[in-house]
């Protein structure tokens, strides 16, 4: 699961270089963490170009208020709700990074091995009262998330935002990648007797 992300300067700068005639209300500055329903941006594709796009987190959900944040890798071209989305609307969500909880509530942030490189996590979205909206397409955990959660967001490699966003033809290939390792750190970490 994933239920928060955060942005900042060098995942705003990054962005920059990948969309050639990005608007400039795309920008941000700063650290910031983004909650589901909360708007943020995301890469798409429009007329077989790399465009980037605000967009609300979240479809709306079965239960009044809820939303549905995640979509499961593992048999979302056969769900109703994502079956379309998947398979023609795509996207990657741009983040420095995520944070997950473990079982005792523990808060762990999870990065790029690599320095100052972002993450890029692999979305669909659809059209819901004339308001685009995505979901983060999730996994089963790799060795580094195992510790913390069962699942984790699908990530793609910086060379594969292109196919995923727009090559039909490599989705089910995609939807069954695993995840490089990231780097795991937390500010406490309750210890154990046991």
């Amino acid at each position: 699961m994933c239920g928060r992300y955060y942005v900042d300067d060098e995942t705003a700068r990054e962005i920059e270089k990948m969309v050639l005639d990005l608007d400039k209300s795309m920008k941000f500055q700063g650290k910031r963490d983004i909650y589901p329903s909360q708007k943020a941006v995301v890469l798409c594709r429009n007329d077989q170009k790399l465009t980037a796009e605000w967009m609300e987190w979240g479809f709306p959900g079965y239960d009044k208020g809820k939303l549905l944040i995640n979509a499961r890798a593992e048999g979302i071209t056969e769900k109703r709700t994502f079956r379309d989305s998947v398979l023609h609307h795509r996207c990657v969500i741009p983040a420095r990074g995520f944070y997950e909880w473990n079982a005792r509530k523990e808060k762990f942030h999870f990065e790029n091995l690599r320095e100052n490189k972002n993450l890029y996590l692999a979305g669909c979205f659809r059209l819901f009262q004339e308001q685009q909206r995505f979901v983060i397409i999730t996994t089963a955990a790799n060795e580094s998330m195992l510790p913390v959660h069962q699942r984790m967001p699908l990530i793609m490699k910086q060379n594969e935002i292109q196919d995923w966003i727009m090559d039909d033809e490599a989705t089910e290939h995609m939807l069954k990648k695993v995840p490089e390792q990231l780097q795991r750190y937390t500010h406490y970490e309750q210890m154990s007797l046991f």
